[in-house]
């Protein structure tokens, strides 16, 4: 038999649940969502998001309605940024009639880098995290960006006649600020940090440029997260942050690892 067009379905997730017991986060997890993207010089990317979302839920209340958090990642078909993160977030707190709620998306995001000598074109990819979350104190949003780079062993350039041994990095960089810092300002932070910033395609003459340049720049995994904490420090923007690299070795067959947090 099927259902009249004027029945009332029951609501199950409002029913009083006997338990009593809040809950911090509901919601759903591993959601992928197309979306726009937009940074630091007002263009916008397509991309495909992994989402995570939640909400409170209060200890009278039986369950939470799911579809609504799929429903607000489709009604937000405008670009997003870092500036416009909040919005969403506090949307999910109206609409889910929640005291608190969390966001998280992951991204890759491309850059096109001119190579250091030709200029030849190429695209980059990064991957970009953001998290935004609504509390009763107030609203925290994290960036955070994974750059890939250069780190060049200062140990085997200071022992060895013919060269010394090189591996690619990958460095995590999160802060979190009352300003808006772009995904953008975070890559140069830390590819001006690295013994060579890395691209998409190179050229002969680029890849003498970029070798000899890792070389006269050598650096530890240490002195990498050191130097670019240095530099978040000095940014008044930044509030907190934590930063860590892992070396991916090339005369070992396991990582080197350095990670700093601070709060200023």
């Amino acid at each position: 038999m099927g259902i009249c067009a004027t029945e009332v379905l029951e609501d199950v997730q409002g029913r009083v649940d006997p338990r009593a017991i809040p809950i911090q986060q509901v919601g759903i997890r591993a959601v992928r969502h197309p979306l726009q993207f937009a940074d630091r010089d007002g263009s916008v990317q397509p991309s495909v998001a992994l989402c995570n979302m939640y909400v409170s839920l209060p200890a009278h209340l039986k369950g939470t309605h799911m579809s609504r958090f799929m429903e607000i990642l489709n009604m937000h078909d405008a670009p997003i940024s870092v500036e416009g993160f909040r919005a969403i977030v506090e949307e999910m707190c109206k609409r889910l009639e929640a005291d608190s709620a969390r966001l998280e998306m992951q991204l890759p995001f491309f850059v096109q880098k001119k190579a250091p000598v030709s200029g030849v074109k190429s695209m980059l990819d990064y991957e970009v995290e953001l998290v935004g979350e609504v509390t009763p104190q107030g609203y925290q949003l994290t960036v955070g960006v994974m750059v890939p780079v250069t780190s060049l062993c200062p140990c085997s350039k200071s022992i060895s006649e013919y060269g010394a041994h090189n591996q690619r990095a990958h460095v995590w960089v999160h802060v979190r600020s009352q300003e808006s810092i772009w995904v953008r300002d975070l890559i140069d932070l830390v590819e001006g940090e690295a013994s060579c910033e890395l691209f998409g395609l190179l050229k002969r003459p680029d890849e003498k440029y970029v070798t000899e340049y890792a070389y006269d720049h050598p650096k530890f995994v240490e002195d990498m997260v050191r130097d670019v904490a240095l530099r978040l420090q000095e940014d008044d923007r930044v509030q907190w942050f934590s930063v860590s690299s892992e070396n991916f070795e090339s005369i070992h067959n396991h990582s080197a690892y350095a990670k700093i947090e601070m709060e200023k």
